[in-house]
């Protein structure tokens, strides 16, 4: 078995991660033997590397291994590149044509982005793997082969899974051994020895010197989050080899060569947006509409039993101006001028005075107003809301974002109801 270092000599593969050690570890493990590999991590960390050292070191080293992108073939011929067809099988088919799986016999097949599978192209690579065999398009005889299947991917497979893109039975076939390669972010000391690498060979293969960097350059190449992984840290290595006239590069010229570099290493902090409907947003308001005048009946009901308890008025006053002015606003031109007193705004009868008298009288009944009070009517549910927000939007002297915030809703969903009712 060789050793991780000769395979990095072999292979061109730089770095001392710990991660991508046990990834080539892994790799040499599995290569004797047939069991399918499924390669994850992002675009442009270098995964195609992996199924080449699986089959140079399998017994299947002197067969066929072909490369095959799965992103790349369009859906109507994928199967037709993989399986083969017959002739006439389909418009164009003018003879008979042997797909990957029958011209890689023997050898190893590597489906790079495997997830952009056809759900109908999953059910026959299901097949090849469940036991070797398989149907050219057009073709009812039942073909075998022998191949070593490695494949690889950049996306979330248990999310293709839940979102029924890719079959999940195929992915657990797949992955009977799984290999991450981690992103170059996480293989910070990794970064600089890869520019200098990718920078003394575009030296050479441009017959230049070859570019250094300053200290503050290559810490900013280090805090920077690289997106696009390898394949974007050698894109950068080159621009730079060839536009600069300069050799030794400072932070300031190679800034200009980091898209979006303000995006360095540090946590960043993703806002989730709560999906709401419109009916949910007018749910919350009738909810707070309905709060708050539960609270204004109970506060009257309070007051009201002062008044029945007390007869003088401007003592209740006194005593309850907190809760009349909760009631009827905080500001004094809020209740209306002609409403002298407390008695007079809630239309009471003026307290009966029991005289003494020798006739006896029959008692009056001292709360016959309480079933002569008219019915307000019931106002609709949009008046009710223009209401509310008009008395938020006069509490707060036009301050949006606090009537918003006292109202419970977002200051954009105010802002939308005050432009459709024309507030």
């Amino acid at each position: 078995m060789e050793s991780i270092q000769s395979i990095k000599q072999r292979f061109e593969l730089i770095g001392n991660d710990v991660k991508l050690n046990r990834a080539l570890e892994k790799a040499i493990q599995v290569a004797p033997t047939d069991i399918s590999v499924l390669v994850t991590g992002e675009s442009g960390v270098g995964k195609e590397a992996i199924p080449k050292i699986i089959h140079s070191l399998s017994h299947r080293k002197h067969a066929k291994y072909i490369a095959v992108n799965c992103g790349a073939i369009p859906e109507g011929t994928i199967d037709s590149e993989l399986f083969g067809h017959e002739k006439g099988a389909f418009t164009g088919a003018t003879q008979t044509r042997s797909g990957y799986f029958e011209v890689a016999n023997g050898g190893t097949i590597f489906l790079d982005e495997v997830g952009e599978l056809p759900l109908t192209t999953q059910v026959r690579l299901l097949r090849v793997l469940e036991n070797g065999e398989f149907l050219k398009v057009g073709s009812s005889q039942v073909q075998k082969t022998d191949v070593r299947i490695v494949a690889a991917t950049n996306i979330n497979m248990f999310e293709a899974i839940k979102k029924e893109k890719f079959r999940e039975d195929l992915y657990y076939r797949l992955s009977t051994v799984e290999i991450h390669i981690p992103p170059l972010r996480e293989r910070r000391e990794d970064i600089h020895l890869l520019f200098r690498k990718f920078a003394s060979d575009f030296g050479q293969k441009y017959k230049m010197p070859t570019i250094r960097l300053e200290e503050q350059a290559i810490q900013l190449l280090l805090k920077y989050r690289w997106p696009g992984n390898i394949r974007q840290l050698r894109n950068i290595a080159e621009q730079v080899s060839v536009l600069e006239e300069n050799r030794t590069i400072s932070a300031g010229t190679l800034h200009t060569y980091l898209p979006n570099s303000s995006n360095t290493n540090l946590p960043a902090v993703i806002e989730k947006q709560k999906k709401e409907s419109d009916f949910s947003n007018e749910r919350e308001i009738l909810y707070k509409v309905l709060f708050d005048m539960k609270g204004d009946l109970n506060d009257l009901k309070k007051l009201t039993l002062e008044l029945l308890k007390n007869s003088d008025t401007e003592k209740v006053q006194e005593e309850n101006e907190t809760l009349i002015q909760k009631i009827y606003g905080n500001k004094e031109e809020d209740i209306p001028q002609e409403e002298t007193n407390v008695t007079e705004v809630l239309h009471l009868p003026e307290p009966v005075v029991e005289t003494t008298s020798t006739v006896s009288q029959p008692q009056e009944d001292r709360y016959h107003f309480a079933e002569e009070i008219e019915e307000e009517e019931t106002l609709s549910l949009q008046e009710k809301e223009i209401e509310l927000i008009k008395k938020s939007l006069e509490r707060n002297r036009g301050k949006r974002k606090a009537a918003a915030s006292e109202l419970g809703i977002s200051e954009r969903t105010l802002y939308r109801k005050i432009k459709q009712y024309d507030l």
